[in-house]
């Protein structure tokens, strides 16, 4: 373990490739435990540690404005007001496009992990600050918005865009917004569209309205749509 001033480590740190410093706790009686995501962004395995960081991993790996990700990478280390040596290792790590980054932590609920959690918030979120970074603590998703990423995920890898032409055959059938079934129908045989068609949504290559559940009838649109189609992502 290597100790560096926060500031100085912050600059010459890729705290995106380093693996996490501290295990997960495994919590028995929990019906997710640790395990591992894989990122659409990086192409490689970040360690997640309960089902609420596995989704906030979700959101973040869809960002187009995020390109890397990271579990627990780094323990943070101060004096509080008393004196005394407190540490926090966040959960999650996140590089942005210009250089910046984002610390946080996914409670399952706004209460979780008590008053110690609360007064690490502060901290690290000052801390941050001090860099032009962000800490959050990312509230829960949305059920519908929780299943419709967990289902366009399973479509994530680059396997799903199908065979060569098939995808833009996909983008053309929704140049303009059409029912989701429908522009699959336009594009060809359903059973090899649509997994390319997830991947296009998933990527956003395509957008739909991701606060209502998916269906066969949802509008799907173009990217470059500015109907507020996709309503995810992004910094918070």
């Amino acid at each position: 373990m290597v100790q560096q001033r926060w500031a100085d480590a912050a600059l010459a740190v890729a705290f995106e490739d380093l693996p996490p410093v501290s295990a997960f706790p495994a919590v028995p009686g929990r019906r997710w435990g640790p395990g591992l995501w894989w990122s659409a962004t990086t192409g490689r395995h970040v360690a997640a540690g309960s089902n609420a960081m596995r989704l906030q991993l979700m959101v973040l790996d869809r960002a187009p404005e995020v390109t890397a990700l990271a579990g627990r990478p780094v323990r943070l280390l101060w004096r509080n007001h008393r004196g005394d040596v407190r540490s926090w290792v966040p959960q999650l790590f996140a590089r942005y496009t210009d250089g910046t980054a984002l610390l946080a932590d996914c409670p399952g609920h706004p209460d979780a992990g008590g008053e110690r959690a609360l007064n690490a918030a502060e901290a690290v979120a000052e801390a941050c600050a001090h860099l032009g970074w962000t800490y959050r603590r990312l509230a829960p998703l949305d059920d519908i918005l929780a299943a419709n990423l967990k289902w366009l995920a399973g479509y994530r890898h680059p396997r799903n865009a199908g065979r060569p032409g098939l995808m833009p055959a996909v983008l053309d059938a929704f140049a303009q917004p059409r029912p989701l079934l429908q522009g699959a129908e336009a594009a060809g045989d359903p059973v090899e569209v649509l997994p390319a068609l997830f991947h296009a949504l998933w990527h956003r290559q395509l957008t739909t309205n991701l606060d209502t559940p998916l269906h066969e009838q949802v509008l799907v649109g173009p990217a470059q749509s500015r109907n507020g189609l996709d309503r995810t992502g992004g910094r918070r």
